[in-house]
């Protein structure tokens, strides 16, 4: 005899009843071990990124002061060829000097016209140095010697100059800003 109040179940149903009262428990399981899972991933897509990220602002600094260190040793190497340069037109302004110094030179007719000519080309060629920023290296005598600037070619001896002073300049000398193209050449009060 069958109460009212039980009712025949068929296997399938008993099945579907304890899964259902079984599975959002087990759902609720795996769903959560799933969020873990990619929590977990997350944070170590996170940290790769972040390294990565790290690793090329290291790549990138390192690329920029290369890119300075070659500009600057590119501009180095200019002024280097341009002071090569500008050396070789001081070898002529010394020549030319000396020639515009020289007590014999003609101070009449067709000859002194030609001097004229040639101090016209000096004054010519000093403009044009003046224009690339060379100026002369100050070494006057009784002016301190200063080995950055002078160079040493000997000394003079019972100078009227202090020791370790230009006694004597034998040769100008020029630079472009700081860089020395061609240092003055003394001589030195001992």
């Amino acid at each position: 005899m069958m109460f009212p109040e039980e009712q025949p179940t068929t296997p399938m149903e008993t099945h579907s009843t304890d899964n259902s009262k079984e599975a959002p428990s087990t759902a609720s399981s795996a769903t959560q071990a799933e969020v873990e899972a990619l929590k977990q991933q997350l944070e170590e897509a996170k940290a790769q990124a972040q390294e990565y990220l790290a690793g090329w602002q290291r790549t990138m600094a390192e690329f920029d002061n290369y890119r300075k260190r070659v500009a600057a040793q590119e501009e180095q190497t200019r002024q280097r060829i341009r002071a090569e340069v500008l050396k070789t037109l001081l070898e002529i302004v010394d020549d030319m000097e000396r020639a515009l110094e020289d007590p014999n030179r003609p101070r009449r007719g067709k000859a002194r016209e030609w001097a004229q000519g040639i101090e016209l080309i000096y004054d010519k060629i000093r403009h044009l140095l003046q224009m690339q920023g060379v100026e002369p290296i100050p070494a006057e005598p009784g002016q301190p010697f200063d080995p950055f600037w002078h160079e040493a070619v000997g000394f003079v001896e019972d100078s009227p100059y202090e020791e370790g002073h230009i006694a004597e300049v034998v040769r100008k000398g020029y630079r472009v800003g700081d860089l020395v193209i061609r240092p003055a050449l003394v001589k030195v009060a001992r």
